[in-house]
């Protein structure tokens, strides 16, 4: 089943993993437009404001889907995300499809090019861990398949885990700019869209990966 988005239906897609603010919308038929904003502890007083501005000229009915990115990222600023997601999915009664950072990440490095690759993305956590992840692009089929899904692990492990890994592999550390990456948590969705993939607003659930506090 396919499913194809009307060139007057939009989709809008939320990054707010990190201190940034990220939005981005389109019709996937030429027009397309995204914004970050440096909005730190303000984010979650500011964010409905800013959605308001940012979707005009169009208007929330426009909408076929939402996009948000569930993390891993900080704790305070993914719940926000994927809380204004929900609630927009809910009030609209759209789809809401909850895509992970690090396969945005990948996603951003591997539709620069037409070939085959394995990425291996890397992202600092807390106390000393790393999120990590590996995911192969195949550009025939555009598809982004994870290999290792999204995972929190100690620095030993990870290198231990890429040194036996069996195929080559690009590695790519995810430390900033990830609220720009907010396209790629739209095209990604969109992909599961085209599929016929239609997830209620209450499946889109945060990965925090870790605990906020140690217990």
């Amino acid at each position: 089943m396919s499913t194809k988005i009307s060139t007057t239906k939009y989709a809008l897609s939320l990054h707010t993993t990190t201190p940034e603010l990220g939005l981005a919308i389109s019709n996937f038929s030429g027009d397309i437009r995204s914004q970050v904003w440096n909005l730190g502890r303000d984010l979650s007083s500011l964010i409905h404001q800013y959605l308001m501005e940012f979707i005009k000229p169009q208007t929330w009915a426009d909408l076929s889907f939402i996009a948000v990115a569930k993390g891993p990222g900080g704790f305070t600023g993914t719940r926000i995300g994927v809380v204004t997601a929900r609630t927009l999915g809910q009030q609209l009664a759209i789809p809401v499809f909850a895509i992970s950072t690090l396969a945005a990440v990948a996603w951003s490095q591997a539709s620069k090019s037409q070939n085959t690759k394995t990425l291996a993305i890397e992202m600092p956590g807390q106390r000393g861990k790393i999120f990590a992840a590996i995911y192969q692009f195949i550009p025939d089929t555009s598809a982004l398949t994870a290999l290792l899904p999204d995972t929190v692990m100690t620095p030993e492990i990870w290198q231990e885990t890429l040194a036996n890994w069996n195929t080559d592999y690009q590695l790519i550390q995810a430390k900033s700019d990830l609220a720009a990456t907010v396209t790629s948590i739209l095209e990604l969705a969109q992909l599961d869209w085209q599929q016929g993939k239609c997830p209620h607003w209450s499946e889109a659930l945060p990965y925090y990966g870790q605990h906020p506090v140690e217990i």
